[in-house]
């Protein structure tokens, strides 16, 4: 593996001194003749500045720089992991730190080598991967040249092993020869170990780095941070998006106690970067919504000025939509059409002839992403300099955005990642930290942390994906589709446009099909969303699927692997674990039923690729309609696990978020203005609420990827709910959230 990648990728390993240990790094080698080589290098020490990648004290700590937020996912340990796995360094001694991004700009490819640090995640994907791990064995090998040189043996006969280097009854640290380790040039770069020889990935599960320091209350999250002279900002955008500003008094607030100054946030009014920015999804989708700030000694001065603030609003066309009822029903309308532009097409669906014809309407809300950690940043902007203290999901973004609403040079820009209190895709796009440079730029000097209310994060967002989808399949005498034919509607953000075009339509068991998207544009901000679109699409695909198999009186389980034909067998696989762990066919007492669903992110129509998930749902609805989730069995199929008990906390929080965002989510407009704002008006579930969750292993395939967990499990945990309420009800739901639905029986 290691061969194929680094010669493909072509980038070298370099290493520097650093305060009295070593620190290593990864290059572009275009300037490089010869392909794989290993050069020493100069760090620069200005003054904290973060040093790339990994740095090896003299007391023997491995510090792990890491190019990818902490989430909660585990990224930044699994990252850590793939360095210690080839280093041989005890992991008690290995930490990690988040990079600068500024170093990045300065010497491209330092952290950018090949792969995008964007989300936080995709540690154990087939780029990032190889490139920690080889890192760590470049270090491994310099640490060993350098106990050879000491002991006057060949490199081949040191042992590197748990943070020692070993010669016979010979013993050094790592930290001991760092610095002589720093200055040797290795001929060529070490080749990786065979999977067959790890220690530590998939084999081990060590907790998350971060977490002692959660537990201790040490670790520091974007609303924790302190600085000398800081001042707060309260904030307040138009409540209807697209919206702005008309006028507001400042001297009405002026005089009240700590205010010291009110500022405007303007769209209008942003700089725009000196250079082309790199930003991983572009800026557009982080553009500044028009508000004011009242800057203030402290957080709740500033937000008793800010609700004391008379504030008059230029709400725009946005307020031509005063309801859901009036949005659904021009979505409704827009499907009903269906003239959406095709994007996939196979035999021709209008010569078919079926013996009964299937059709429905589904249909998901705007949903909050409801982390747990309200928006917020500090910025100081001071000399033609800007510093920032920000929790985002995707570093690189946010640094351009920084940079392009500075207006300032990338080498003057500087970007502090903490810790992050809940992201699901929230935190991506930077719109957040865009608002906190503004603030800054007109408060220069000191620090200004800016703080959204729960109430602001709520109704500032950008949301779960409005989505519509209609079907129409057209079933044989045996009760098997013959043609399908779908269109989505979605307003905002649509990613996996190929939405039911997934194995069900990819792997010939369907010979004619017609798979088309129509946009419906709406003011309201939308943005990623654990799977972006995934989770509504896998909604109306496996319900969909589910009413084909109810119509042809064919038990659901058995209508799916029909269905699956010769497809990826491991999608069987997981059906089989699912279905059989939960105790599938076996007499339920009445209200009760199973419900099954299965997908895959981000690669459905693909074989051996992304991660196949299988969830079966048992519900018990009382005959007053009161539903409650008694058990959730799950199988998945990711190749291979790096660390088993991680993928089960992603897997078990998939769950538990898919659950909220079905029973529970759904945004409220009126107005053009959103309703909800805080936990009393937008329900989540509580620990009385969760289930039985039981995770399967014994689907894993084995196959050579380990791919994402975090999203998966989001997508037919919904549709195997939903399928299990019409088991126990006859009650079909085509629509979240399940609670505003009449589920009584009986």
């Amino acid at each position: 593996m290691s061969d194929v990648v680094l010669n493909r990728r072509r980038f070298l390993v370099s290493s520097g001194l650093f305060a009295g240990g070593m620190a290593l790094s990864l290059s572009p080698l275009a300037a490089v003749p010869g392909g794989v080589a290993a050069q020493p290098a100069k760090v620069p020490g200005e003054g904290d500045e973060l040093d790339p990648w990994i740095v090896i004290r003299p007391d023997n700590r491995v510090i792990v720089r890491v190019p990818c937020p902490e989430i909660g996912n585990g990224a930044a340990t699994q990252t850590a992991m793939n360095v210690a796995e080839e280093l041989q360094c005890a992991w008690e001694q290995v930490e990690v730190e988040f990079c600068d991004f500024t170093r990045e700009w300065r010497q491209p490819g330092t952290y950018a080598v090949g792969l995008q640090p964007f989300f936080g995640g995709h540690s154990t994907d087939h780029e990032r991967m190889p490139y920690t791990m080889q890192l760590g064995a470049s270090a491994r090998e310099r640490l060993k040249a350098a106990a050879a040189a000491r002991w006057q043996v060949a490199a081949s006969e040191v042992e590197a092993r748990g943070g020692e280097l070993r010669h016979g009854d010979k013993r050094l640290s790592f930290g001991e020869v760092a610095a002589e380790a720093a200055a040797i040039a290795l001929a060529q770069e070490p080749a990786l170990k065979s999977p067959g020889d790890w220690w530590l990935i998939g084999k081990a599960t060590p907790h998350k780095l971060h977490l002692p320091q959660v537990v201790t209350g040490s670790a520091v999250y974007g609303i924790d941070v302190k600085l000398p002279g800081m001042v707060h900002a309260a904030l307040k955008q138009s409540p209807v998006h697209g919206g702005r500003v008309k006028h507001f008094d400042s001297a009405a607030v002026m005089d009240m106690p700590g205010v010291r100054a009110v500022v405007e946030i303007d769209p209008r009014k942003s700089v725009g970067s000196p250079v082309e920015t790199q930003s991983t999804f572009g800026l557009e989708d982080s553009q500044l919504r028009s508000g004011v700030a009242v800057i203030a000694d402290h957080y709740w001065q500033a937000k008793n000025a800010l609700d004391a603030l008379p504030i008059e609003w230029d709400d725009r066309l946005g307020a031509f939509w005063k309801s859901n009822e009036q949005i659904y029903a021009k979505q409704e309308e827009i499907l009903q059409r269906w003239q959406g532009k095709a994007i996939t097409r196979k035999g021709d669906i209008y010569s078919v002839e079926p013996a009964q014809t299937v059709e429905a309407t589904y249909r998901t809300p705007y949903c909050e992403h409801v982390a747990m950690e309200p928006l917020n940043g500090t910025a100081l902007v001071s000399d033609g300099r800007l510093e920032v203290w920000h929790s985002s999901q995707d570093m690189q973004q946010a640094f351009w955005v920084a940079v392009d609403e500075s207006g300032f040079m990338p080498e003057n820009v500087r970007v502090h990642q903490t810790q992050v209190g809940g992201g699901f895709g929230r935190r991506t796009m930077g719109d957040d930290l865009r608002v906190v440079v503004a603030v800054a730029r007109q408060y220069p000097g000191v620090p200004v942390k800016v703080i959204w209310s729960r109430e602001e994060t709520t109704r500032q967002g950008l949301y779960r994906t409005l989505l519509g989808a209609s079907y129409r399949a057209g079933l044989d005498r045996k009760g098997m589709p013959e043609s399908l034919e779908a269109e989505t509607c979605f307003s905002g953000l649509q990613l996996n446009l190929g939405f039911v075009d997934n194995i069900y339509a990819s792997n010939g068991e369907i010979e004619n099909v017609r798979l088309a998207v129509s946009k419906f544009p709406l003011h309201i901000g939308t943005g990623a969303y654990r799977a972006p679109c995934y989770n509504s699409h896998v909604f109306t695909v496996e319900t969909f699927i589910d009413e084909c198999a109810a119509a042809a009186g064919i038990d659901a389980y058995d209508y799916r692997h029909k269905l699956l034909g010769s497809w990826d067998k491991s999608w069987r696989k997981c059906l089989q674990v699912a279905a059989e762990k939960a105790g599938w066919g076996e007499p339920l007492p009445r209200g009760q039923g199973l419900g099954i669903a299965i997908s895959n992110w981000p690669a459905a129509g693909e074989k051996n690729a992304g991660t196949t998930v299988c969830a079966v749902a048992r519900v018990e609805v009382s005959p007053a309609g009161e539903v409650r989730v008694r058990q959730i069995d799950m199988s998945f199929d990711s190749g291979r696990v790096a660390n088993r008990d991680a993928v089960s906390a992603q897997l078990e929080g998939g769950i538990v978020f898919a659950m909220n965002m079905t029973l529970n989510e759904e945004l409220t407009i009126r107005d053009g203005a959103i309703v909800e704002g805080n936990y009393h008006e937008y329900p989540v579930l509580r620990m009385a609420d969760m289930p039985q969750i039981n995770i399967h292993f014994d689907a894993l395939s084995g196959h050579e990827r380990f791919a994402i967990i975090g999203e998966a499990p989001v997508g037919p945990v919904g549709p195997a709910i939903g399928n299990a309420i019409f088991q126990a009800t006859g009650k079909r739901l085509r629509s979240m959230p399940f609670r505003k639905h009449d589920l009584s029986w009986g």
